[in-house]
C-alpha cells in the first residue's frame, strides 16, 4: 500500500518541527513559485490576479481551506495580489501541515 500524497493529507493537531531534509522533499510536490525562508522559518508565495473581485474570490477560497484544515497561513493582500505564508508557530517553524496547506493553495490557483 502506497503512502498518501501530500494533497490526500490532513493537517494534524501532532504537528513536529521538519528537518531540512523533509522541507526539502516535501517542497518539491509544491509549485515552483513557493519559497521555503530558512531565516523566517517559513513557506511564502505570492499570487497575482486581474483585479480586486478576483483577489478576494481567492483570499475567500484560501480561508475555507484553512478553516477546513484549522491551520490559518498570513496573508498580505492588495488590489491584484495576495502572499501567503505558512509556518507552524506552535512547532516553531514549518511543519507537514504547512505543506498540506500549500499544496491545496496549489489545486485552487490552477483554477483561477
Amino acid at each position: 500500500m502506497t503512502s498518501p500524497t501530500l494533497a490526500e493529507r490532513h493537517c494534524r493537531r501532532d504537528a513536529r518541527l521538519l528537518e531540512a531534509d523533509e522541507i526539502t522533499t516535501l517542497a518539491g510536490a509544491l509549485h515552483e513559485d513557493w519559497a521555503v525562508d530558512t531565516e523566517a522559518r517559513q513557506l511564502r508565495r505570492s499570487f497575482r490576479f486581474r483585479d480586486y473581485y478576483q483577489t478576494i474570490a481567492f483570499v475567500n477560497a484560501l480561508a475555507w481551506v484553512a478553516h477546513r484544515e484549522d491551520h490559518h497561513p498570513d496573508l498580505e493582500v492588495g488590489y491584484n495580489r495576495c502572499t501567503v505564508r505558512y509556518s507552524t508557530h506552535s512547532v516553531g517553524g514549518l511543519s507537514e501541515n504547512d505543506f498540506i496547506c500549500a499544496v491545496r493553495i496549489d489545486l485552487l490557483a490552477t483554477g483561477l
